[in-house]
């Protein structure tokens, strides 16, 4: 790691260092041509050249794993690249950023200055965010323990307050938050009402699936809270937990004081309120409580699986108000956010000092095959590095795919004629329509066999059903197809490999590069 003022020495003039960063940027093209996109842009995109000399190439990475990974994987080649562009280079050097603290890798280097100038016109990618939590982690979240005294949000409200809020997670910081296209607007929404005291909607609504990510971004709204106004009020709990508070208050005739309660806090954040669904007493106090807080403005903070236009079993005034302010939704991990979350995991696991060695292979693996949500691909990494430890099996990819078999049957995708025939269009260059007409030339009459052939295999429609799906065609034409498709990958390798990448495109396995 990194530490504050630690130089690099980097060599020469504007000259030299002009002619330094045309080699860095070569040797990257090459390595981007030889291993594939999507490789280059988890392991080498946001690698620096930080500095040079004495024969020796100084590179900084976000985290230990990619660090680790580039060691014991790629330095030969990187050795191998550089000379071609300086036979003077004799070896490199990788060094891990500290982006907690903010330290710049070579703060006295003009050159290092202009490198991060010029990074700093790029975006940021998931895995890069991923890389940067996952080194901030172990500091950021033990600061932000020092600072909350108290497991609940509700702490500050005084005698009994830590009865009526839910205790936080201190995992569930936003320096442990990954960051996609799929959260972004849900993440920046969440940050800007945890540093801000005023913001301009109100109240804050977030919704997706199961395990993506709503009620981390509550817990690290209210810690984020506590950290830098401790003074300020925030109570956290689940929909079913305001209601019991509710019950329990008119049980023992106190409704008062459970109104006092709740509607003198500064933030109120109501976890999976879809849960008060057809409740129609406690339905009626929350929005109450919920025009009160708004009123006086104070912050809410809701979260739910679904819009608040979708929500049923609520009062139609209660979704109308909680679509007031801004409706963050959260969408599935795409495969980039997935692998940048296991990647953050991976680093976790070896920072803490286990004899761990996860295979780049695995992760991405899991990343494309598990994804349900994060809680499940979390929980296959954590059962295959459990695995891995107390059987004393190294990690490969068969053990993976042994251990979480019954993980990989229930992510299966489940394929459609219809994705069928559009992906095998669009790879042939075909007009759909035409793959679905009467016509038979050549161009159009095999992508259709091929298609029908993949329903065939990748769907449990009978050869009927996948007749009527291709313009009414009868049973026997699909037969025929099938028959066909199949003599022809035994005598046509070219076409065995179309086949063959197709099914893994529709199956969402990666392309072999």
């Amino acid at each position: 790691m990194l530490e504050r003022g630690e130089q690099v020495a980097v060599s020469g003039g504007s000259a030299d260092r002009h002619d330094l960063k045309s080699q860095w940027d070569r040797v990257k093209a090459r390595l981007k041509a030889e291993l594939g996109e999507a490789t280059y842009i988890s392991w080498f995109q946001y690698a620096d050249m930080i500095g040079v000399g004495d024969g020796k190439i100084v590179l900084s990475v976000p985290t230990r794993f990619i660090r680790s990974w580039l060691l014991a994987h790629q330095m030969d080649r990187l050795v191998g690249l550089w000379q071609d562009e300086d036979p003077t280079v004799q070896k490199i050097e990788i060094l891990v950023r500290d982006p907690m603290r903010g330290d710049a890798p070579a703060p006295a280097s003009p050159a290092s200055s202009a490198q991060a100038a010029a990074q700093a016109a790029v975006q940021p990618s998931p895995a890069m965010r991923a890389a940067a939590a996952a080194a901030r982690a172990g500091q950021g979240q033990a600061a932000v323990q020092q600072t909350v005294y108290s497991g609940y949000a509700s702490g500050p409200l005084g005698d009994g307050g830590e009865d009526l809020g839910a205790p936080l997670d201190p995992r569930f910081t936003f320096d442990n938050f990954v960051v996609g296209k799929s959260n972004e607007l849900a993440h920046a929404a969440a940050r800007r009402v945890a540093e801000t005291r005023d913001v301009s909607f109100n109240p804050l609504f977030l919704y997706g699936g199961v395990g993506l990510g709503k009620t981390h971004l509550m817990h690290a709204i209210a810690w984020e809270i506590r950290r830098k106004h401790p003074e300020r009020k925030v109570l956290y709990l689940s929909a079913e937990k305001f209601m019991y508070q509710f019950i329990r208050a008119l049980r023992f005739k106190d409704t008062m004081a459970f109104k006092q309660q709740f509607r003198t806090v500064d933030v109120l954040m109501v976890d999976d309120v879809q849960f008060i669904s057809g409740k129609e007493s406690t339905q009626e106090e929350f929005f109450h409580t919920f025009n009160a807080l708004i009123d006086h403005n104070r912050q809410v903070i809701i979260s739910a699986d679904r819009s608040p236009s979708d929500l049923e079993g609520i009062e139609e005034r209660i979704r109308s108000r909680l679509g007031w302010g801004l409706v963050a939704d959260i969408h599935p991990t795409d495969y980039e956010l997935r692998l940048g979350i296991l990647q953050a995991k991976a680093d976790e696991i070896m920072s803490s000092g286990g004899n761990i060695d996860i295979p780049p292979a695995v992760l991405e693996f899991l990343a494309h095959r598990i994804v349900s949500n994060v809680r499940e691909l979390e929980g296959g990494l954590k059962r295959v590095v459990a695995y891995a430890s107390l059987v004393g099996r190294p990690i490969s990819l068969e053990m993976a795919q042994d251990v979480l078999r019954d993980l990989l049957r229930s992510n299966e995708r489940k394929v459609t004629i219809e994705e069928i025939q559009r992906r095998v269009a669009e790879y042939y260059n075909v007009r759909l329509a035409d793959m679905l007409s009467a016509r038979r030339a050549r161009a159009i009459a095999r992508p259709r066999q091929i298609a029908m052939y993949l329903s065939k295999q990748l769907t449990t429609r009978s050869l009927p059903e996948i007749g009527r799906k291709f313009g009414g065609r009868d049973h026997t034409t699909v037969i025929h197809a099938v028959r066909k498709v199949d003599s022809l990958c035994k005598e046509d390798a070219g076409l065995e490999e179309d086949v063959d990448l197709l099914r893994r495109m529709l199956e969402g396995g990666p392309p072999e590069l």
